[in-house]
Order: structure tokens, then C-alpha cells, then sequence
């Protein structure tokens, strides 16, 4: 979904449930770099195209929620890695059109190569993008598709 929210305003990098433990759940699956180090890329890819990133991760999927209302009228683009939510939440789904502005989602791992129950997303029909299997480069080129396109 786009509209005509100025390109100036920040890209929101939202994290869902576990992203948190990024470096030390699963390192076979999703690698031994951070949440912090997640939030670094996006924040020099976005520099690259000059814009802003504002980060967010929570385990709470009303808190995410809240995040994604605040950035209506605010932020340009969301970045969203919604985690387990991603099979599960027709809530957070419904909260991601709300702001009206292009959303990739992203996976670090190849979900479709995973468990079945991982082979559905509520938030892919909405998005603009899927990114998925690119370990956390998959932020970066979602924030380079952002950077020339919004």
C-alpha cells in the first residue's frame, strides 16, 4: 500500500516476538549476529539514501501494534520481521495497513523451506515485498528498496 507520505519521514524496522534473542537462539537457523547488529545495518543502509530508520522490537504483539499506529502519518515505509506473529496474528496484519505506507517484510531464515506451518503469512498479501532466507542482509535490501522507491 502506498500513499503520500513524504519520503523524509522515517522507515519503521519493526521486530516481532524472539527477534530479541537474535546471536543466541538457534545460530544454525538464524546466525550469530545481534538484534543490535540488525539495527546498525538498517540504520547505515538508510544513511546511504539519507533517511532515518526508528527501530522497535517487542514480544508483545499489542505493543507492536500500538508502534504501528503511532507511525501513521509518520514514517514513510515499514520494515517488518513479525516472527511466530507472522503465521498467527490477523491482528497485527490488520494493524500494518493502518499508517498506508509500502511494507516489506522480511525473514532471516527461508520460512518456505522450514516447517509447514511457516509456509503462511497473514502480513505477504499486504506487503509490497517478502524478503526471505538472506539472513539479516534480508533488512538491508528491504531498506535499499525503500531508499529508491519512497
Amino acid at each position: 500500500m502506498e500513499t503520500s507520505v513524504q519520503a523524509t519521514g522515517p522507515i519503521l524496522v519493526l521486530n516481532g516476538p524472539n527477534l530479541n534473542m537474535l546471536g543466541t537462539r538457534q545460530p544454525q537457523i538464524y546466525g550469530s549476529d545481534t538484534l543490535d547488529d540488525v539495527v546498525a545495518l538498517c540504520e547505515r543502509t538508510a544513511a546511504r539514501f539519507g533517511r532515518e530508520v526508528v527501530a522497535f522490537q517487542s514480544n508483545h504483539e499489542g505493543a507492536l501494534i500500538d508502534r504501528i499506529h503511532q507511525a501513521r502519518g509518520v514514517a514513510s515505509a515499514i520494515v517488518v520481521n513479525p516472527g511466530g506473529l507472522t503465521h498467527t496474528s490477523v491482528a497485527l496484519r490488520d494493524a500494518l495497513v493502518i499508517p498506508e505506507v509500502p511494507i516489506v517484510e522480511v525473514h532471516i531464515s527461508n520460512v518456505h523451506a522450514r516447517e509447514e506451518f511457516r509456509h503462511h503469512s497473514f502480513v505477504s498479501p499486504i506487503a509490497t515485498a517478502v524478503i526471505a532466507g538472506l539472513g539479516i542482509q534480508g533488512y538491508a535490501a528491504a531498506i535499499e528498496y525503500l531508499g529508491t522507491r519512497v
